[in-house]
């Protein structure tokens, strides 16, 4: 009878009860999780159960798209919609008004990221980009020295030299390289090993010679950083959703070979400067200074290698991968090529090289530059993290503590509305005259307000040096293999043409 069976296997039964309960309740907690934005009549996209409304990005979608269509469902039907990051609750902006709120206006009320670090068993997360409060606050005045317009000036000379190093670079590749016929050369990865090699130089002083030898460790290291996970999507997300949670569990997140590596980088690197007493005008001195600094506020080694870290990463996957579209964009319209190498050609007459003024002279090259970063979108958002109970201005609403905002960029960025035909390559969108027609809220590549990206003007510079003296060089061309348009590799946590992008180089007549 059951009865003896259960008596039997009494335990085993118990054992299945119990879990079938917790399976249940865990499953009831997790649907009202969900309910939460039907519950206080915010718009919403119905969420997939533990991945949110992200479960098709790194299979079918690229990071950018759930954003875009959510951006194109809602606008204009409410100033916000509830949106679900895997477990975490967000709300994404709609309204350009209230994107300015949060970003500049009552920046005080969002002035954190919610990106999960943990200093102590992840050194490399504790940098400028993840620190919430004051030690953000602190670490952000200590930093904004390096990026002054004094400092850019200063750094110019050292960003020219590697780009006339990588233009030879690219000459020997176009000699030794006769297949250069129909396919081209995959430009993205030159492009990155060119920034990689100013950062090293110019912010660090160290050779990195990525230029040279495409398997140095700072390349692969780069590479790493930037594709591979330490964990699977579900601690991942976790640790987002559960930060503090995931600190007492340890969690870390930089692959632990990127960390080795940084860490004894920055070491070695701060002890020959400071035993052979060498100064130079750089990020890496800027580092040591405030190590060395006599009150309670210096840097600690582990804090220098995070800065360093991020330097790195935000300076040269960005920077490669906008100039990489920027030369695919002008592969295809070749009107817009010929016309920024002529204004290049008239300014290197006007200086007789490469000039930190001559380069302010770039206009329509820096329309070329901004409208890049315009359709394409490196960072398709960006996040900030309400610190109290905010109350949205001309609205009903309260935006919870401890929820997640999100600003859709790439979706900004291509809405007809905002900018007509937005799939269009038009440079002079950004002429001063259109610039003034726009809302100050329409053009985010950077973010904006206090927590903007803070080497926006060393960003600009590379790319503007880069673009200049590969344009005076070459010419470029669409190779058999660039398709059009191009297509986004799901698997990047930043844009990135799927496959790379080949174009054809001809060298040019001096």
């Amino acid at each position: 009878s059951l009865l003896e069976v259960w008596r039997k296997h009494k335990d085993i039964m118990e054992f299945f009860l119990i879990l079938l309960t917790l399976i249940t309740l865990a499953y009831l907690a997790i649907r009202r999780h969900y309910s939460y934005f039907e519950q206080h009549n915010v718009v919403f996209e119905k969420p997939n159960i533990f991945l949110g409304n992200m479960h098709q990005v790194g299979k079918t979608q690229p990071l950018k798209q759930p954003f875009y269509d959510f951006y194109q469902k809602f606008k204009g039907k409410a100033l916000f919609g509830g949106f679900y990051l895997s477990l975490r609750k967000a709300v994404i902006l709609l309204d350009l008004n209230l994107i300015q709120q949060v970003l500049i206006t009552d920046f005080n009320e969002f002035a954190a990221r919610g990106n999960y670090y943990n200093i102590k068993d992840d050194p490399l997360s504790g940098h400028l980009f993840n620190l919430d409060g004051p030690k953000w606050k602190r670490m952000r005045a200590k930093l904004t020295p390096t990026f002054t317009s004094g400092k850019m000036r200063f750094m110019f000379p050292c960003v020219v030299e590697v780009g006339q190093r990588f233009v030879q670079v690219l000459s020997q590749l176009l000699d030794n390289n006769n297949n250069n016929t129909e396919e081209g050369l995959e430009i993205r990865e030159l492009l990155a090993r060119f920034t990689t090699d100013v950062i090293g130089s110019c912010a660090f002083g160290l050779d990195c010679n990525s230029l040279k030898d495409p398997n140095t460790q700072f390349r692969l290291m780069g590479k790493k950083a930037f594709t591979t996970r330490r964990h699977g999507r579900l601690v991942f997300s976790f640790a987002q959703a559960y930060p503090n949670l995931a600190r007492k569990f340890g969690i870390a997140l930089s692959p632990q070979d990127v960390t080795d590596f940084m860490m004894n980088v920055v070491k070695q690197t701060v002890e020959y400067r400071e035993r052979e007493k060498i100064h130079k005008n750089d990020f890496m001195n800027l580092l040591i200074e405030l190590k060395n600094r006599n009150d309670t506020e210096g840097l600690s080694l582990e804090e220098i290698a995070a800065q360093a870290f991020v330097f790195f990463l935000a300076g040269f996957e960005t920077s490669s991968s906008t100039m990489g579209f920027a030369l695919y964009e002008m592969a295809v319209n070749q009107h817009i090529q010929k016309k920024a190498r002529q204004e290049i050609n008239d300014v290197l007459k006007k200086y007789n090289e490469l000039t930190y003024e001559g380069v302010k002279e770039l206009k329509y090259l820096q329309q070329v530059l901004f409208e890049t970063m315009r359709k394409y979108s490196i960072a398709s958002i960006t996040m900030r993290k309400a610190l109290n109970d905010y109350k949205v201005p001309n609205s009903p609403y309260t935006i919870e503590k401890g929820m997640v905002i999100i600003i859709p960029i790439d979706a900004i960025h291509h809405d007809p509305e905002i900018y007509p035909n937005p799939s269009e390559f038009i440079p002079e969108r950004f002429t001063p005259e259109e610039i003034a027609k726009r809302h100050s809220m329409s053009w985010l590549p950077f973010g904006e307000g206090p927590r903007n990206c803070i080497g926006l003007r060393f960003g600009k510079m590379q790319a503007m040096i880069g673009l200049a003296l590969l344009l005076k060089n070459f010419n470029f061309t669409l190779s058999s293999k660039t398709p059009v348009p191009l297509e986004y590799d799901e698997k990047s946590f930043v844009l990135t043409a799927k496959g790379g992008i080949f174009l054809k180089l001809e060298k040019l007549k001096e």
